[in-house]
Parts: structure tokens; sequence; C-alpha cells
């Protein structure tokens, strides 16, 4: 039975355009992952980053991987309807986690998050795959953007550091050029989103957003789990996250002392 918060055109909607609007999916815990964000920001946890040159106006803060040592994060992950929502989108009995991510844009931030698909940083492939990207502040001009059928591109998109602008991995050569979607008149989505409404979206669909050129916060709390097919692959070099000593091989589902089974098949 399909979760409450989803018809049969969100299901639909996910399997082809890779990306589809789930209001009101982490509604009743926005306050609590407010909390998780600013205990996140006052204790920066290994892969915090700050995401602008210098010069740049603003502040732009992310991190992730921090669930397991912030409890308002561990709480709503287990408590909220995102495993059986993502299930239902992904087509998948079973739920597994992966990671948390945390994206904070202050006011005045003109940076634009570069466009790309998460998959190619990330061990792991497959088709049930999901994010959700939600933000804990109204957001219209600094919302999430996604290019619509992506996910089922015949080349990944080349992946990049985004302060360095660097590639990621040596083989340049077997990526597809980071586009530019605007200029090249890509369907693109984005939404006018509510504190707790979430876009969900495919490991491999292209995405990226504005700045927040706005004088409020645009505070962004980030969940990605993975379903029955997914399985660790080897990448030509250091993931993002990276998750070292998981001594994991091809082929393999996650481990599930790392990456718990959110919802069982």
């Amino acid at each position: 039975m399909t979760h409450p918060l989803l018809t049969q055109q969100h299901i639909d909607d996910y399997q082809r355009d890779g990306v589809v609007l789930v209001k009101g999916l982490f509604r009743d815990h926005v306050e609590q992952l407010r909390d998780g964000v600013a205990r996140n920001m006052e204790a920066p946890g290994p892969y915090a980053a700050e995401n602008l040159k210098e010069g740049e106006a603003g502040r732009f803060f992310d991190d992730y991987c921090n669930w397991e040592r912030i409890p308002e994060f561990a709480e709503v992950i287990q408590n909220s309807p995102a495993a059986d929502v993502a299930g239902d989108l992904m087509g998948s009995k079973r739920v597994q986690m992966f990671h948390d991510h945390v994206l904070v844009k202050e006011p005045g931030t003109s940076k634009p998050t570069p466009w790309h698909q998460d998959g190619p940083y990330y061990f792991v492939e497959g088709q049930h795959t999901i994010s959700f990207w939600s933000p804990l502040d109204p957001v219209d001009s600094a919302s999430l953007r996604c290019v619509v059928g992506s996910h089922k591109w015949d080349r990944p998109v080349l992946p990049t550091r985004w302060l360095a602008e660097t590639s990621f991995y040596p083989d340049e050569d077997a990526y597809r050029p980071v586009p530019d979607p605007d200029a090249e008149g890509m369907e693109v989505r984005e939404w006018t989103m509510e504190p707790g409404d979430a876009v969900a979206f495919n490991f491999m669909t292209l995405h990226g957003a504005r700045g927040n050129e706005t004088s409020a916060r645009r505070r962004a709390f980030s969940l990605r789990l993975v379903g029955e097919d997914a399985r660790y692959v080897e990448r030509p070099g250091p993931t993002s996250p990276p998750f070292p000593g998981h001594d994991m091989t091809a082929g393999q589902h996650l481990r599930e002392d790392w990456f718990p089974v959110l919802r069982h098949g």
C-alpha cells in the first residue's frame, strides 16, 4: 500500500523523471532538524567544508555523515516517514541508510551549488537510490534544481571538487563534461518549498542550487538511502564520502552494521 504522502503519480514521475516533490515529508520534524543543524555547525565533523573562495560574499557550509553523533538526525531518520516513502518511490521493499548531509547558505551567498550528479562521487550503484533534499526555511529563489531524465543518461557527468573546480578522478574521458542545462535548453524542475517539504531525486539525477541572494538563511537537510539492487562498486580514486576501512568488495550490499536497514523487505 502506497504511503499516504504519495500517489501513484509521484511514483510514476520519480521513475520517469528521476525527481519529484514530496510535500511535508519532514513537516513534523522541522524544529528537531533545525536543532540538529545548529549542533552540527557548532561542532563540525571531519568532513565539514566551507565552499567559498576568498572574497566571495556570504557563507556556504556543508557537512555529512553525522547522524550517529547528532541525536536529532538519528531520531528523524528512525521516526520520520522517509524510509517508507523512499521504498515506495524506488520500488524497493528494502531500504538502507547511506548518509546524511547538511548544506547551509547564509544570506547574501551568491555562489550557486555547481551542477553535478551525486552517484559518481559515491561507492554505490543501482536503480534503487534516492536523495531527499529538505529546506528548513521557506525557499523560492534558493531552491534545488534538477534536470528531468538525467538519471537515464548513458554516461555519468564528470565529478569535480566544488572549491578547487578540478576533476575528482583521473580518467576524465570516461565521463560526460559538466553541462550548462540552462544554456543547453534542458528541462529543469524546481519548486517553491515550505520547511519540511522534500525534493526526492535519484543519485544519478543532475542537480544544482541557486545562490541565496535573500536576507534569510537557507538551511537544508539531505538524507541519502538505497534499496534492494544497490551494490558497492570500486571507483578510480577515493570517494566522497570515503568511509575509510569499510572492507567491502564489489557487488556486495552495503554492510548493515555501518549502513542500517531502515525498512526490511
